[in-house]
Protein backbone atom coordinates (compact mmCIF):
# COMPACT_ATOMS: atom_id res chain seq x y z
CA UNK A 1 0.00 0.00 0.00
CA UNK A 2 1.65 3.17 -0.73
CA UNK A 3 0.90 7.06 0.92
CA UNK A 4 -1.86 9.10 -0.50
CA UNK A 5 -0.43 13.21 -0.18
CA UNK A 6 -3.42 14.40 -0.56
CA UNK A 7 -4.66 12.64 2.64
CA UNK A 8 -4.25 14.08 5.96
CA UNK A 9 -2.56 12.47 8.90
CA UNK A 10 -4.30 9.64 9.96
CA UNK A 11 -3.39 9.12 13.43
CA UNK A 12 -4.40 5.29 13.44
CA UNK A 13 -0.71 4.79 11.45
CA UNK A 14 1.61 2.52 12.71
CA UNK A 15 3.90 4.69 13.86
CA UNK A 16 1.40 6.96 15.40
CA UNK A 17 0.18 3.52 17.58
CA UNK A 18 4.17 3.09 18.17
CA UNK A 19 4.33 6.78 19.45
CA UNK A 20 1.16 6.14 22.10
CA UNK A 21 2.77 2.84 23.37
CA UNK A 22 -0.19 0.87 21.93
CA UNK A 23 2.57 -1.08 19.50
CA UNK A 24 5.76 -2.18 21.74
CA UNK A 25 9.22 -1.53 20.04
CA UNK A 26 12.46 -1.94 20.80
CA UNK A 27 13.88 1.51 21.18
CA UNK A 28 16.76 2.39 20.06
CA UNK A 29 16.65 6.04 21.23
CA UNK A 30 14.37 8.46 22.29
CA UNK A 31 14.14 12.01 22.90
CA UNK A 32 11.09 15.22 22.91
CA UNK A 33 11.25 14.83 19.26
CA UNK A 34 12.21 11.81 17.75
CA UNK A 35 11.66 7.85 18.13
CA UNK A 36 13.70 5.56 17.16
CA UNK A 37 13.30 1.58 16.38
CA UNK A 38 14.33 -1.40 14.17
CA UNK A 39 12.73 -1.59 11.38
CA UNK A 40 10.21 -4.88 11.16
CA UNK A 41 11.82 -6.17 7.36
CA UNK A 42 14.89 -5.05 7.46
CA UNK A 43 16.95 -4.55 3.95
CA UNK A 44 20.50 -4.33 5.89
CA UNK A 45 22.27 -6.04 8.97
CA UNK A 46 21.23 -2.47 10.67
CA UNK A 47 18.18 -0.68 9.56
CA UNK A 48 16.69 1.45 12.13
CA UNK A 49 13.42 3.67 11.66
CA UNK A 50 13.87 7.07 12.88
CA UNK A 51 10.40 9.21 13.33
CA UNK A 52 9.33 12.16 14.73
CA UNK A 53 6.85 12.77 17.11
CA UNK A 54 4.56 15.28 15.60
CA UNK A 55 2.10 14.30 12.83
CA UNK A 56 3.56 14.77 10.13
CA UNK A 57 2.49 12.75 6.63
CA UNK A 58 6.02 13.06 4.70
CA UNK A 59 9.23 15.20 4.19
CA UNK A 60 7.50 17.66 2.61
CA UNK A 61 4.96 17.97 4.92
CA UNK A 62 7.34 18.14 8.16
CA UNK A 63 9.69 20.40 5.88
CA UNK A 64 6.78 22.54 5.33
CA UNK A 65 5.60 22.58 8.53
CA UNK A 66 7.74 21.49 11.22
CA UNK A 67 8.80 23.90 14.30
CA UNK A 68 12.76 24.37 13.77
CA UNK A 69 13.33 22.68 16.93
CA UNK A 70 11.40 19.44 15.70
CA UNK A 71 13.93 19.81 12.69
CA UNK A 72 17.21 20.11 14.11
CA UNK A 73 16.03 17.80 16.66
CA UNK A 74 15.61 15.20 14.00
CA UNK A 75 18.69 16.04 12.14
CA UNK A 76 20.63 15.56 15.63
CA UNK A 77 18.50 12.08 16.92
CA UNK A 78 20.10 10.21 13.30
CA UNK A 79 23.61 11.66 14.40
CA UNK A 80 22.88 10.18 18.32
CA UNK A 81 21.54 6.76 16.83
CA UNK A 82 24.61 6.49 14.53
CA UNK A 83 26.73 7.14 17.18
CA UNK A 84 25.21 4.90 19.25
CA UNK A 85 25.44 2.02 17.19
CA UNK A 86 29.11 3.27 16.31
CA UNK A 87 28.50 3.44 12.83
CA UNK A 88 30.39 6.83 12.62
CA UNK A 89 33.12 5.04 11.02
CA UNK A 90 32.30 2.84 8.44
CA UNK A 91 29.10 4.58 7.48
CA UNK A 92 25.62 4.16 7.19
CA UNK A 93 22.77 5.48 4.27
CA UNK A 94 19.88 7.90 4.84
CA UNK A 95 16.88 7.25 3.11
CA UNK A 96 13.40 8.69 3.37
CA UNK A 97 10.69 7.73 0.93
CA UNK A 98 7.88 10.24 -0.22
CA UNK A 99 4.56 9.63 -1.65
CA UNK A 100 3.41 6.50 -3.92
CA UNK A 101 6.24 7.03 -6.50
CA UNK A 102 8.80 6.72 -3.78
CA UNK A 103 7.52 3.85 -2.03
CA UNK A 104 6.41 5.65 0.71
CA UNK A 105 4.20 2.83 2.83
CA UNK A 106 3.73 4.53 6.16
CA UNK A 107 1.85 7.70 5.88
CA UNK A 108 3.96 9.29 9.25
CA UNK A 109 7.24 11.03 8.21
CA UNK A 110 10.46 8.89 9.12
CA UNK A 111 14.21 8.24 8.11
CA UNK A 112 16.03 4.58 6.81
CA UNK A 113 19.22 4.31 8.20
CA UNK A 114 20.87 1.43 6.81
CA UNK A 115 24.45 0.18 7.83
CA UNK A 116 26.48 -2.96 8.49
CA UNK A 117 27.62 -3.74 5.12
CA UNK A 118 28.77 -2.20 1.99
CA UNK A 119 25.19 -0.45 0.52
CA UNK A 120 26.04 -0.01 -3.08
CA UNK A 121 24.06 -2.37 -5.34
CA UNK A 122 21.30 -1.58 -2.12
CA UNK A 123 19.89 0.75 -4.74
CA UNK A 124 19.55 -0.03 -8.45
CA UNK A 125 18.88 2.07 -11.51
CA UNK A 126 15.57 0.60 -12.91
CA UNK A 127 16.53 -0.03 -16.60
CA UNK A 128 13.26 -0.07 -19.36
CA UNK A 129 13.02 -2.80 -21.43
Amino acid sequence: MSVDLKRPYDPENIFAKILRREVPVQIIYEDEYTLAFPDIAPQAPVHVLIIPKGPYVSSADFGAVAKDAEIAGLARAITKVAEQLKLSGSGYRLISNTGPDAGQEVPHYHVHLLAGEKLSSKLVKKTSN
